[in-house]
């Protein structure tokens, strides 16, 4: 892990709504995300930590404060510079998946290269770093399978290939395991713990105590301050890499 700051957030607020109905959904937050860190953000229903990620992935500004991604403040940046950053720095990892239904798993994860307005590769180059994603998740065998004919935890790696394909500064995860069974949530956490160990920052959100357990950091929001931020003690990332290595290969 080096000391490169990817995250920092000086005393981000975010309100919703006016007056009397008015919500400080997050209320002042501070904190720094490391290159190299796997963070887990944790919380009950309303403690802020949906917001904070959608700030964090851009899909969001804050009403006051400042985010600064990868040294770079954009924190006011209008909707078309945010899309931009996006699709340059960040891969997102959904519980829904977010795969186009009626497309390869290709074809699903060239769509970043696709979109990316300072790539220069030709289609060749785009096809084979998709195929490279593909074969690091597990799924060289299934790049022309649709959605429909992959299981969730496959449908999952794509997501995980696509959010690669552009080698992002950061991987957010949102709820990753939410829509899965036990053994194919276990296999996408030791991806997502792979992925860490080889260098790569995860944040991910998520309410579950064993999923959480699979990251280095655990911070807890409540009523949108940071109420615990702790190094995980119990951090085992290959706890579960004898029955994934099976069922991979």
């Amino acid at each position: 892990m080096t000391n490169d700051v990817i995250i920092e957030t000086i005393d981000l607020t975010k309100i919703f709504g006016m007056g009397d109905a008015q919500v400080r959904a997050l209320d002042g937050v501070s904190l720094t995300i490391r290159a190299g860190e796997f963070v887990a953000i944790m919380g009950p229903s309303g403690s802020g930590k949906s917001t904070l990620m959608n700030i964090l992935g851009c899909l969001d500004k804050p009403t006051s404060g400042t985010y600064l991604l990868a040294g770079e403040d954009v924190s006011n940046m209008n909707k078309t510079q945010l899309a931009i950053i996006r699709n340059k720095n960040l891969g997102f990892v959904f519980q829904s998946y977010n795969l186009l239904a009626q497309t390869s798993a290709l074809e699903n994860v060239l769509l970043p290269l696709l979109y990316n307005r300072n790539g220069k590769l030709s289609d060749a180059k785009q096809t084979e770093k998709a195929l490279a994603a593909l074969d690091a998740v597990g799924l060289s065998d299934r790049v022309q399978h649709k959605p429909h004919e992959l299981s969730g935890g496959q449908m999952q790696r794509v997501a995980i290939a696509r959010a690669l394909v552009n080698d992002p500064v950061l991987i957010l995860a949102d709820e990753p395991t939410g829509n899965l069974d036990t053994k194919s949530g276990a296999e996408i956490m030791t991806l997502l713990a792979d992925l860490h160990s080889q260098g790569r920052t995860v944040v991910m959100v998520t309410h579950a105590d064993d999923i959480a357990a699979s990251a280095q950091r655990i911070i807890r929001f409540r009523d949108g301050v940071i109420d615990t931020d702790h190094q995980n003690g119990h951090f085992s990332p290959t706890a579960a890499q004898p029955e994934v290595e099976n069922a991979v290969h």
